[in-house]
């Protein structure tokens, strides 16, 4: 976790292209929530923060769906937000992380969907990423998503439907954001298992002579993926549920009158709650990714014996093949004296004897099974 500073994607491959929506499709929704229950009639997010201040009670929930910058920037600035934070979200393919502007609390959160596919040898993705952005202060959250997956719908339905925990304020909001992403993670590891199980069947099977190494080498590349996505959420979620370090409730900048409805110890208790989801998550990961480095050894391993295998017929036939052949090129040097040159049955004895002398060879490397 960071305070105030920008975070690095570091070296990853990127799949969700940095596209902006028009303007009129940029808001998803926009709502007033007053004691946990949506108020009509503010579709505009100006005039709802404005009758929020105005009044001093209740919060915005603005969801937008890929803005652009000149959007975000008067986003920005309607809710005070750090120019940092703004250029974060306009830009996207963050790392996932929390970071903390005075009393503005910045989650980014990496979400995943699993690819269905008919065969795990034409798959080229099995897992596809997007990006949600969380910002929350004490009378206003902001959801971003970049993506076409992991929609927000939902989660606002279901929250709607639950005014006692809506009325915690923005806090439940960034819960049940994170707890349905880290739900979706649950789903794609879940959704994961039969195809390394099938990986591994295929590569312990003991008539398999024509393995591909690359669907392993695929797996573990999206495991790895999912990885980058999932571990980083560890520390924020820490913090977020009042563990984040020793006679520490909440980050430093989260405490006093700008953390809200953060304080609240049953928001506490949620925040635990999808921690203990990610650590699922995150073992299950560990978990592929040990599987997939044995696999992967065990792939190459019997790519390399087969190999081998291969090498061995290739000389033992090299070798049957060499005893015609060089006496063939002995008689074919066209000296006068070489033996049995005037004797009627020459020609069939040397090809009797040729022949012999490959089958018995050809015996001795099948005994010693080398064909």
């Amino acid at each position: 976790m960071s305070t105030q500073s920008r975070g690095s994607t570091g070296p990853r491959r990127t799949r969700a292209p940095r596209t902006s929506v028009p303007p009129d499709r940029a808001v998803v929704d926009c709502a007033v929530y007053r004691g946990g229950r949506r108020e009509p009639g503010y579709r505009d997010f100006a005039s709802a923060y404005a009758h929020v201040r105005a009044t001093g009670s209740g919060f915005v929930w603005l969801g937008l769906h890929a803005p652009g910058e000149a959007q975000m920037d008067e986003v920005g600035r309607i809710f005070g937000l750090h120019p940092l934070a703004v250029e974060d979200v306009v830009e996207a393919h963050q790392r996932p992380k929390l970071e903390l502007y005075d009393g503005l609390i910045f989650l980014v959160l990496r979400s995943m969907s699993y690819v269905a596919h008919d065969s795990i040898d034409r798959a080229n993705d099995i897992v596809d990423g997007g990006e949600i952005m969380v910002l929350a202060g004490r009378d206003f959250v902001i959801t971003v998503r970049h993506g076409e997956h992991t929609q927000l719908a939902g989660v606002r339905a279901r929250m709607e439907a639950r005014p006692q925990t809506l009325a915690l304020g923005p806090a439940a909001v960034v819960h049940a954001v994170a707890d349905h992403v880290v739900d979706t993670y649950l789903e794609v590891v879940a959704e994961m298992a039969p195809d390394v199980d099938e990986v591994e069947e295929r590569v312990f099977a003991v008539a398999t002579t024509d393995l591909d190494i690359d669907v392993v080498y695929l797996f573990k590349r999206e495991v790895m993926e999912l990885h980058r996505a999932v571990a980083p959420l560890a520390e924020p979620l820490a913090w977020l549920s009042g563990q984040g370090g020793p006679g520490s409730a909440h980050p430093p900048g989260l405490r006093g009158a700008h953390t809200g409805s953060f304080d609240e110890k049953e928001v506490h208790r949620h925040f635990r709650d999808v921690r203990d989801h990610l650590t699922t998550v995150i073992e299950r990961i560990g978990e592929y990714d040990d599987r997939l480095t044995s696999l992967l050894h065990a792939a190459a391993t019997k790519v390399g014996i087969q190999q081998n295998t291969d090498m061995r017929k290739i000389s033992s036939w090299a070798a049957i093949a060499a005893v015609p052949t060089m006496v063939a090129g002995l008689y074919g040097m066209n000296f006068e004296f070489m033996p049995e040159l005037s004797w009627r049955w020459s020609y069939p004895v040397l090809l009797a004897i040729l022949f012999t002398a490959c089958v018995l060879l050809w015996r001795l490397l099948h005994r010693n099974r080398w064909l």
